[in-house]
């Protein structure tokens, strides 16, 4: 039977290479379309070439460290010396050893969220390692983790829980540099931050705000997360716990040359 030539194989592999070059074209065209609507929610106040420098940067420029940030965690931190002052945390984390996360912290997960901290997260065994001074910046995720606090948005129930069973039993150190509760500048120096231990503690309207906001529900999420152990804690950390709290203060020392 004749072929016509259309039907030839060649053909048929060169409509299929046109149709993934449009599909990819058109993927791109999304892609760079979205980051420069997000680039148009940021830069208040900028001048159209300092948006146009911003939109072009974000779409040729590679972050690698950013596109390593695997992990959305979003819970609550209080200052250290002050569990009155609480404050939202949405952290993005990359698993950067076996024993080591770091964590880049904002006040949402919007285009225009402000960059308020840091925290880093380890295992059991390296907190075990730690100097006693050294511990007392720590805090346990226990409680974050069994009381639902700590959730991480958009992922299947199944694999969040997997994910909380190893945090359960980490440690985390955090520094926020923008106290949102006080100011919209980033004014002042860091703050050591701790994480809650106990019911009772957090504000709870402050997390059925965050619930409603993010559709999760951490009553839910806690009575879902009562199978995972509860860790023993290594003494050390929570500092705060013994009434006593470090917190970073100003002072002035002399130059050196």
């Amino acid at each position: 039977m004749a072929h016509s030539a259309n039907s030839r194989p060649g053909s048929a592999f060169g409509s299929i290479a046109a149709a993934a070059c449009a599909g990819f074209a058109a993927a791109l065209a999304v892609a760079v379309g979205r980051k420069a609507a997000r680039a148009a929610c940021t830069g208040e106040g900028h001048s159209v070439k300092h948006r146009l420098l911003d939109a072009a940067s974000g779409v040729i420029q590679r972050k690698y460290p950013l596109e390593a940030m695997s992990t959305y965690l979003n819970g609550f931190h209080f200052y250290a010396d002050d569990m009155g002052r609480q404050v939202s945390a949405v952290q993005f984390c990359t698993h950067l050893r076996h024993d080591l996360h770091q964590c880049v912290i904002f006040d949402s997960n919007r285009p225009d969220a402000r960059l308020i901290g840091i925290e880093y997260i380890i295992s059991a065994e390296r907190f075990r390692a730690l100097p006693d001074d050294e511990k007392r910046l720590w805090h346990s995720h226990h409680h974050e983790v069994k009381s639902g606090l700590l959730v991480a948005p958009g992922i299947p129930e199944l694999a969040e829980r997997a994910y909380f069973q190893d945090l359960v039993t980490t440690y985390g150190k955090t520094f926020h540099t923008w106290q949102i509760d006080r100011a919209d500048f980033p004014f002042g120096i860091p703050q050591l931050m701790m994480g809650f231990t106990a019911d009772g503690q957090i504000d709870e309207q402050r997390v059925a705000d965050r619930d409603c906001k993010i559709g999760v529900s951490s009553s839910e999420r806690r009575r879902l997360r009562e199978s995972i152990p509860m860790p023993e804690l290594i003494p050390g950390a929570n500092g705060w716990e013994s009434g006593h709290a470090v917190q970073i203060c100003a002072c002035e020392q002399p130059f050196r040359r």
